[in-house]
């Protein structure tokens, strides 16, 4: 599932909006074509005191009673572990983090190197990685990773990023992607609502919309397949998953762990795998500079 957000108004809306929310600026931008300079954004934690009448930007203060991120702090043979205690303390009741599972998923095409990423949501986490779900028809994601036949090669390599903010926290995943089976995927199929999993059949994802007519800007059109998807499974209430639809696992190969620490000097910590001749793979833990 994608989460989409919407990042701009209209001019006249956006006027509205300045004559009554007060700027969240370090200084007066001062050349006049930037519309955004030095925000501060909504801290939930206190800054210092301003200088000379000036805002700053917000301090990540929740770890420094406790010291901050240490490694004794982490698993030390695991990622997958440590992201498991981590995601817990997201889930918690009060945290404050309303969907701890929402993540940027990141790809890139061969061989321009173009990058897309996109809001998914995780919906699985096991031994071997991070599953989402997705269509991988006609979506870029689909291109980027698989190639399309059409100039796209397939760039199997891909990037996860998870931010928690009340907790400041964040967590960045690299490595290769792998469809998971059609029978995994069904087990997932199966959890969603109807309509979501008419959804998966209806949509091409990413394809232009074509309009319909005056006041049609190509919603019509969606709904149309979605209406030929309800009469082909109509009385079906075991919907066989698509097969252009399903699991995507990434399989870790470097996983970061950051805790946001005061004046920007935060802690960061990497996994990377280390891979052995006839034996498991281990993990090396290192500390970052900020």
């Amino acid at each position: 599932m994608r989460v989409t957000h919407r990042l701009f108004l209209s001019v006249s809306s956006a006027t509205r909006l300045n004559r009554t929310i007060p700027r969240m600026a370090l200084h007066p931008a001062q050349d006049g074509a930037k519309l955004i300079f030095a925000p501060t954004g909504t801290p939930s934690t206190p800054s210092p005191a301003p200088v000379a009448g000036l805002a700053h930007a917000g301090q990540f203060l929740k770890a420094e009673q406790h010291g901050g991120l240490r490694r004794s702090d982490l698993d030390q043979e695991s990622p997958i572990n440590q992201f498991h205690a981590w995601f817990t303390a997201a889930s918690a009741p009060g945290v404050g983090v309303a969907h701890p599972e929402t993540c940027t998923l990141a790809t890139a095409q061969l061989p321009s190197g173009r990058v897309s990423a996109r809001m998914v949501y995780m919906k699985e986490l096991d031994p071997k990685g991070f599953v989402i779900y997705s269509n991988f028809g006609t979506s870029g994601k689909a291109r980027d990773l698989f190639g399309d036949g059409q100039g796209s090669t397939g760039n199997p390599w891909a990037s996860l990023v998870f931010w928690w903010e009340p907790l400041e926290r964040q967590v960045r995943v690299e490595g290769r992607a792998e469809r998971l089976s059609r029978e995994e995927s069904q087990l997932y199929y199966d959890t969603r609502v109807r309509g979501s999993r008419v959804g998966a059949w209806a949509s091409r994802q990413s394809q232009v919309l074509q309009a319909e007519g005056d006041g049609d800007d190509g919603r019509k059109q969606l709904e149309g397949w979605v209406d030929e998807a309800e009469k082909r499974f109509e009385g079906v209430e075991k919907i066989p998953v698509p097969e252009f639809w399903g699991g995507l696992r990434i399989v870790p190969e470097r996983v970061e762990f950051w805790q946001g620490r005061q004046n920007r000097l935060h802690d960061r910590f990497v996994y990377e795998r280390v891979r052995s001749e006839g034996a498991d793979d281990k993990w090396s833990l290192e500390r970052l500079s900020p």
